[in-house]
């Protein structure tokens, strides 16, 4: 949703000025701009510490702990460490405080990540995590949001230094970018109305979120049966004589992948890649969803693709298949594409074309996980070896049935990949809505001073910030 929109849903501040900040444009006229600075006792930068002994364990925050969406810390997977307690005196948490990301980021991600520390249990944050603590007359919850779209990518930071790969804050640069602050009591207002209404959009992408997790588990179980079962109900059944197979239609061939298909493995090393190779090598990375990308694609030239290719080139049609890292990720070969095979790479040329529609089917059903637990006997498995592979149990339905299983199977997926489409839309026009919301509420284009609860609660501050209460609570 624009800023339009929520403009026509929210009321405007009686005045405005200009806030003299290009990117924040125009603010009520009550507001103050300055750096954000003086609204925080500068960046404390955190410590790792030693492995943990027992005596001097604490939570160490770090990166992996930030949930980007609640902007919070989330406690799925916190690590201890053995730091003495004079090299935490200065770095331990309060409840309230705001915790930046300093280095790190990715090619979805900048660093300058904030979230709030809203936990009673003691904790510093690592070396890659500074605590900003806020000063008494600033609300966190308020700063948390206003940082937040600080960090979103609205202007190019020249706080980020990026080496390497790398990318790494200058705190010292970042707390002097400006940023538009009412008078605190209006801030309370203004956190509570955004952990208000982003929490009910958070419900609703999180509806979402499951829907299509769900849509795959139906998904998955609908082609598990149609290639385990056939589309006939009332078919006579066999025991196919493989546990997790259980019973099969009885005219079914039950058979193994090395005799219905030829099977090519990779060379068990890696081609030397050239920047200017005119020759894609197909790694484990580029095959996901059922499909073939080329994210981060390497090339080789004309003398290391021969050598690769020495097995053949993987035909048009036929099946890719990765055995490692992850195992059991599967494309079809896309046509007019000359390529060679990454290492952990395979490919499955069917002895008859008919049965290669049949055949990526059965692989993207759950057969193959179950054949994965089978053979690593409930343990977690990072690879199949080559015999393992060629030893899948795969069924061999009549050629008229495996056209009619896959025009079914293909049917059911056009129904499941729009619902899907329809439910990504959804989320995406959700987290469009949130973040507008926020930067509609943090730069004043929208009064939200008369905030009620649904119950007509006046909101109150979430967190106490105030230092004798912090003592009190330590």
């Amino acid at each position: 949703m624009s800023k339009a929109a929520l403009s026509g849903k929210y009321a405007a501040y009686p005045e405005y000025k200009d806030s003299g900040v290009e990117w924040i444009g125009n603010i009520p006229s009550n507001w103050s701009v300055f750096s954000l600075k003086r609204t925080v006792d500068g960046c404390t930068n955190g410590i790792w510490g030693s492995e943990p002994d027992g005596t001097n364990d604490i939570t160490v925050l770090r990166v992996a702990d930030f949930d980007r969406n609640t902007l919070k810390i989330q406690e799925t997977k916190l690590t201890s460490r053995a730091i003495l307690p004079k090299e935490r005196e200065n770095r331990l948490l309060r409840k309230g405080d705001l915790l930046i990301e300093k280095s790190g980021g990715g090619d979805k991600t900048l660093v300058g990540c904030v979230v709030l520390f809203d936990k009673d249990f003691q904790a510093v944050t690592s070396n890659f995590v500074a605590k900003m603590t806020p000063k008494k007359e600033y609300d966190s919850i308020f700063l948390k949001y206003a940082f937040h779209l600080l960090y979103s990518g609205r202007v190019n930071f020249p706080s980020i230094k990026q080496t390497t790969g790398i990318q790494n804050l200058d705190s010292d640069a970042y707390l002097m970018e400006y940023f538009c602050f009412p008078q605190k009591s209006e801030q309370t207002q203004i956190a509570a109305f955004l952990d208000h209404e982003t929490a009910k959009i958070d419900t609703l992408i999180e509806k979402q979120q499951k829907l299509i997790e769900l849509l795959k588990e139906k998904r998955q179980a609908v082609i598990s049966h149609a290639v385990t079962k056939g589309l006939n109900p009332d078919a006579p059944m066999k025991d196919s004589g493989v546990e997790w197979l259980g019973e099969v239609p009885e005219h079914w061939n039950v058979s193994k992948l090395k005799f219905e298909c030829e099977i090519v493995d990779c060379r068990n090393k890696t081609p030397e890649y050239f920047d200017n190779g005119d020759y894609f090598v197909v790694r484990t990375t580029n095959v996901k969803n059922q499909k073939l990308n080329f994210n981060g694609a390497l090339y080789t030239d004309k003398k290391n693709f021969d050598i690769w290719t020495q097995r053949g080139i993987p035909p048009e049609g036929s099946i890719l298949f990765t055995r490692e890292a992850p195992t059991g990720e599967v494309c079809l070969v896309p046509k007019d594409l000359t390529f060679c095979m990454g290492q952990r790479m395979m490919n499955f040329i069917a002895n008859d074309n008919s049965y290669t529609d049949y055949l990526f089917d059965y692989l993207i059903s759950d057969c193959l996980d179950r054949y994965i637990n089978s053979v690593s006997h409930g343990s977690t498995v990072s690879h199949l070896r080559v015999e393992q592979v060629e030893n899948i149990p795969v069924l061999v339905p009549s050629l008229d049935e495996i056209k009619q299983i896959h025009l079914k199977i293909n049917s059911l997926k056009s129904k499941f990949d729009a619902i899907e489409k329809e439910a990504i839309q959804a989320i995406a026009l959700m987290q469009e809505r949130r973040t507008a919301l926020i930067s509609a509420a943090v730069t004043g284009k929208i009064d939200v001073r008369h905030f009620t609860l649904e119950d007509g609660v006046a909101p109150t501050t979430s967190i106490d910030t105030n230092e004798a209460a912090q003592e009190a609570m330590a």
